[in-house]
C-alpha cells in the first residue's frame, strides 16, 4: 500500500472543508512565501514554483496518478512532476507562435526536481541529480507541510480520528497542550484550528532556524553552490524531522488506510480508467484541439494530457455525461 497523500481526504471531506487541489496549491504558495521572506531568497520565484508544482497532477490525487500510470505503462509512462513540466513547456501556449509559458530555468529546474517523501523527480533532463535551488527546496517542504496539516484537519473534520487517537503523537501533544488548558470543555472540532496553527508555527520556526544554520555552515553564496551541495539546505532539524515522520506514519496508518478512503480511491481509479477507455474507443469525444494532436502524438498521450488536466469536479461531471443515461450532454 503506497501513501495516498491528501487526495483521499479531499474527496471524502469535500462537504466539510471545501478543500481541493486549488486550495492545497494556495496553501503551499502561502507557506513558501513566508519561508522565502524569512530566508531572504527570491519570493516571486518561490511562490511561482509553489503555484505550479502540481499542474501535472491528475484528478483524485495519487489514486488518479496510479491509474494513469497503469494505463500509460506501455505508452511512455506517466509521472506528475514530468507532466507539470509538459504543461508549462508545451501544453500551455497563450501566444500562437510559441509553445509553453517561457518560465525561467530555475523554475523549470525546480519543477523537475520536485521531491517529497511521496513525490520523486520526473524523467526530465533538468532532473540531473543535483539539489534544487533554495526556492525549489522551499516549495518542496511547503508542499509537505501543507498536506500534512490539511490531511490532519480533514481527517478530524470527517471523524476519521479523534483526540484520543492523537494523544501519543508528539507534535500534536505539544500543539494541543495550550489550547486544551484554555478551553478544557470544548470539543476538538472547536479548537482544531488554533492547535493546527500552533503546530504549523512550530514547524516553520524550526525550518527557518535549521536552514539558516545549514546555509551558513555550507558557505552558500551562489546558486551553483546550492546545486553542488551534498544535500538540501532547507530542512527540519533532526529532532523535528523525527516528529514529523511520526505524524506522517500516523496519518498513513489511521487515515490513508482507512476503509472509507480505500473505497473512495478505488472509485476514483475507476473514474479515470473508464474515462480513458471511452476516449480511446471514440477519440471524437475529445475536444477538437486535443483530437487534432492524435495523428502526431498518439491517442494514449493525448488522452493522458486531457485527463491529467481535469479537476476532480470536472472529471466527475464528464463521467456522468458519458455514462449516466439521463445526464445532459
Amino acid at each position: 500500500m503506497v501513501l495516498l497523500r491528501y487526495a483521499s481526504s479531499l474527496i471524502l471531506s469535500a462537504r466539510i472543508s471545501k478543500r481541493n487541489s486549488l486550495t492545497h496549491t494556495l496553501e503551499v504558495a502561502s507557506i513558501a512565501r513566508r519561508l522565502c521572506v524569512a530566508l531572504q531568497v527570491n519570493v516571486a520565484v518561490g511562490e511561482l514554483i509553489a503555484l505550479t508544482h502540481d499542474l501535472g497532477h491528475p484528478p483524485f490525487g495519487h489514486a488518479g496518478e496510479m491509474a494513469l500510470r497503469d494505463l500509460m505503462r506501455d505508452h511512455g509512462g506517466f509521472e506528475h512532476n514530468a507532466q507539470s513540466l509538459r504543461v508549462v513547456e508545451y501544453l500551455e501556449h497563450p501566444y500562437p507562435p510559441y509553445r509553453g509559458l517561457n518560465m525561467s530555468y530555475e523554475v523549470r529546474e525546480s519543477l523537475a526536481k520536485h521531491c517529497t517523501l511521496y513525490d520523486k523527480p520526473g524523467c526530465h533532463p533538468l532532473a540531473d541529480g543535483t539539489c534544487a535551488p533554495v526556492e525549489g527546496q522551499i516549495a518542496n517542504l511547503a508542499d509537505r507541510l501543507a498536506y500534512d496539516g490539511h490531511d490532519l484537519e480533514d481527517a478530524i473534520g470527517a471523524n476519521l480520528i479523534g483526540e484520543g487517537d492523537l494523544a501519543d503523537v508528539q507534535l500534536w501533544a505539544a500543539a494541543i497542550a495550550g489550547p486544551r488548558r484554555q478551553y478544557p470543555d470544548l470539543p476538538l472540532a472547536a479548537i482544531r484550528r488554533p492547535v493546527l496553527d500552533g503546530l504549523e508555527a512550530a514547524l516553520l520556526a524550526d525550518v527557518v532556524a535549521t536552514s539558516r544554520q545549514s546555509i551558513a555552515a555550507a558557505r552558500i553564496k551562489t546558486l551553483d553552490d546550492v546545486r553542488r551541495h551534498s544535500q538540501d539546505v532547507v530542512a527540519f532539524s533532526e529532532s523535528m524531522e523525527s516528529r514529523v515522520r511520526e505524524l506522517e506514519a500516523f496519518l498513513q496508518e489511521k487515515v490513508y488506510r482507512h476503509p472509507r478512503l480505500i473505497r473512495m480511491d478505488n472509485k476514483a481509479a475507476r473514474f479515470v480508467t473508464r474515462l480513458f477507455e471511452a476516449y480511446l474507443a471514440e477519440p471524437k469525444l475529445l475536444p477538437p484541439r486535443f483530437a487534432a494532436r492524435i495523428a502526431e502524438q498518439g491517442a494514449h498521450r493525448v488522452i493522458c494530457d486531457y485527463i491529467a488536466g481535469m479537476t476532480d469536479s470536472f472529471a466527475q461531471a464528464e463521467y456522468r455525461r458519458l455514462f449516466e443515461p439521463f445526464e445532459k450532454v
